[in-house]
């Protein structure tokens, strides 16, 4: 008689199958608990920044670096063209106004001077000689004029004897009209010699004016060829230092080429590179601070250049107030400029988070310390210390600053 065999429920390849299934199962959950955010983070407080939200003064400003520069800087350029000859001093040195720095040669522009003289001197000559020649012909007529003038004194004196001997039966009718024809003949020569010599004097002087003018215009641009080559010789235009000197003996220079410059000593000034971003809310008058020598200082925007280069614009500020003791030329400063007044507001400190989070949201840190969760906030303007807090958070809170990119997508931070 047959026996039933029992078949078994659970065989051993159904178990392995079941325990398969489980952990496949499991698996899945877990990349989906993963993958919705939910998962948590084991970090060491000692390798993390928390900062603590407080109610403050808060003023936006930027940092910019700025260059230390003397309060007025003249350019030294070639008025005439030449060979360098003669260096009187060094790159460096300290000059007084009219001190000269160097010679030029330029054998055509003293050429030329030497035939300006010439001109000048030809043309005096000339102007001489028409003085002379003009004094000469003026006497001439002076003495045209005083025979005239006699004459016409002797006829009118016959004139008028004749006419008391007419009347006396003395003299002929015929002599009286000859002697009064002749007074009237002199009266004209009178007035026609009075005329030639005023003519005369007119004319010499209107010859004399414009030889004069020609002589003057002929110095003056004597005058000017002498200062050029004057100008041969570069001297210093103010008080200062010499620097950026660029010329060596035997070196040709070209007109309008620049030989180096001159730095008024009397004070300085700070030469700031600026980011295009904020070309539109720089102004005059506005000021930024540095410290040196763990002392704050205050400095003042006089200038603007709008010229936009490689993204930045510069401007020149100046010390308002004292000037720090031992800041030398060319020193760089870390300015923070202010781009607003100061206010009451909610203050961040700034760090490496906002990288990440682009100021949308931040880990904020529980109540009891020891985990931190996202939180959505909102920030508004910055400074070089804070971020200026919208909404999101309340005095006291406390926030992980520092840079999130080890964190990931994770959505708590557990505090050990």
């Amino acid at each position: 008689m047959d026996i039933p065999i029992k078949k078994k429920r659970f065989t051993t390849s159904r178990i392995i199958m079941l325990v398969g299934g489980v952990l496949l199962l499991s698996l899945i959950i877990f990349t989906i608990i993963s993958s919705s955010g939910g998962s948590k983070l084991n970090v060491d407080t000692e390798r993390i920044t928390i900062s603590e939200v407080k109610q403050g003064v808060f003023q936006e400003n930027i940092p910019v670096n700025g260059i230390v520069l003397p309060i007025t800087t003249i350019y030294l350029d070639a008025v005439e063209g030449g060979r360098v000859e003669e260096k009187f001093v060094e790159d460096g040195a300290v000059m007084k106004a009219g001190d000269p720095i160097l010679r030029l040669s330029n054998t055509d522009l003293e050429l030329s001077l030497v035939n300006q003289e010439t001109a000048v001197y030809n043309l005096l000559t000339q102007m001489q000689i028409q003085q002379n020649a003009a004094r000469q012909n003026t006497i001439n007529r002076l003495n045209q004029l005083t025979d005239v003038e006699n004459s016409l004194i002797e006829a009118k004196r016959i004139y008028e004897l004749n006419k008391r001997l007419f009347d006396e039966k003395a003299v002929g009718k015929q002599e009286l009209l000859e002697s009064e024809n002749n007074y009237n003949y002199q009266k004209e020569r009178m007035k026609l010699a009075e005329e030639v010599v005023k003519q005369d004097s007119m004319a010499s002087r209107q010859e004399l004016d414009q030889a004069e003018s020609s002589y003057n215009r002929t110095r003056n641009a004597l005058d000017l060829m002498r200062k050029k080559v004057g100008d041969l010789v570069v001297r210093a235009p103010v008080d200062g230092q010499l620097t950026s000197l660029d010329a060596e003996i035997g070196q040709s220079k070209t007109k309008g080429e620049r030989l180096g410059q001159i730095d008024v000593l009397s004070g300085f000034k700070v030469r700031a590179d600026i980011d295009e971003h904020y070309i539109s809310r720089i102004y005059n008058g506005q000021s930024g601070s540095f410290t040196f020598k763990n002392e704050t200082y205050t400095l003042v925007i006089k200038k603007v250049y709008t010229q936009v280069t490689n993204g930045r614009f510069q401007v020149d500020m100046h010390f308002e107030g004292d000037v720090p003791e031992g800041i030398r030329r060319g020193q760089t400063l870390q300015i923070r400029l202010a781009l607003s007044q100061e206010k009451e507001a909610l203050l961040l400190a700034k760090g490496g988070f906002f990288q990440k989070t682009g100021g949308n949201w931040v880990f904020k840190v529980s109540e009891d310390g020891k985990s931190a969760y996202k939180q959505e906030i909102r920030l508004g303007s910055q400074n070089t210390e804070y971020y200026e807090v919208l909404e999101g958070l309340q005095p006291g809170d406390k926030v992980v600053t520092s840079g999130y990119d080890n964190f990931g997508d994770i959505q708590e931070l557990i505090l050990n």
